[in-house]
């Protein structure tokens, strides 16, 4: 079994730190591999790892303890839980990590990709390329295998090459654009609307038609202010949570 690892970590100044890293290892430990331990390094070593005081480290983990995430044993350690998955909604401060923790923790399946003209209601976001490459993915509870949502992400073709899409059944898209292909991302902008299942929908969510849903908008950004991907993802309107906090400072 592989000792654990947590992903690196570019903190912003402007968001509270143990924020920033409870959401990072939030996200690692969701979407970590099988053969990964359950074991997590000390508090000094994280610390040093995300290059935060110990007591800002002690923070953000006290914040997953409290999902139920992990648990703390006085002279052992820190133990990710064996049925770690996502619960409590995330806390969306600005952070391109808490946009990774709150897709990851579920099972996903590649439905397909393509490569095509930029369909209508895209072309806004890509007025200077042609054709784009479009991912189709299902997500389903990790514990009761129950379908809980499908994306379709639209991304620029030269960004393609460098997608896996077995790193698109272990990660969300904003972290395989990040971390694998090397995107700097600058921003994310989300929209949530209400909308009725259409027959693609309820067949994949196992709704009835017509049913309520919630439709996710997330357009990405790079450096340069260009779209990279813009995602829209269906969520079943019983198993989607989303909260936005606003810090008075």
């Amino acid at each position: 079994m592989t000792a654990f690892a947590p992903d690196s970590l570019v903190l912003n100044r402007k968001l509270p730190l143990w924020y920033q890293v409870s959401q990072s290892l939030r996200a690692s430990i969701l979407g970590r591999s099988p053969d990964e331990s359950l074991r997590l390094p000390t508090e000094e070593q994280l610390a040093e790892h995300y290059g935060v005081s110990v007591l800002t480290m002690r923070q953000a983990l006290k914040e997953l303890e409290q999902e139920g995430l992990i648990s703390r044993h006085r002279r052992r350690g820190t133990f990710i839980e064996p049925g770690a998955q996502r619960g409590a909604p995330v806390r969306l401060l600005g952070s391109v990590d808490a946009i990774v923790a709150q897709q990851s923790g579920e099972r996903t399946t590649v439905l397909g990709q393509e490569r095509g003209p930029v369909p209508g209601e895209l072309r806004e976001y890509f007025p200077d390329v042609a054709e784009v490459v479009t991912y189709r993915r299902l997500r389903r509870d990790g514990v009761t295998g129950e379908p809980t949502n499908w994306a379709e992400n639209a991304i620029r073709p030269e960004l393609a090459q460098g997608v896996d899409v077995a790193d698109l059944e272990r990660w969300p898209m904003t972290k395989v654009l990040r971390d694998v292909v090397g995107v700097r991302i600058s921003r994310i902008t989300d929209t949530v609307e209400a909308r009725l299942a259409d027959p693609a929908t309820a067949e994949l969510l196992d709704v009835p038609l017509l049913s309520p849903i919630l439709h996710y908008t997330g357009v990405t950004y790079d450096e340069d202010g260009r779209v990279v991907d813009v995602a829209r993802i269906r969520y079943r309107g019983d198993r989607f949570s989303f909260t936005v906090t606003v810090e008075a400072h």
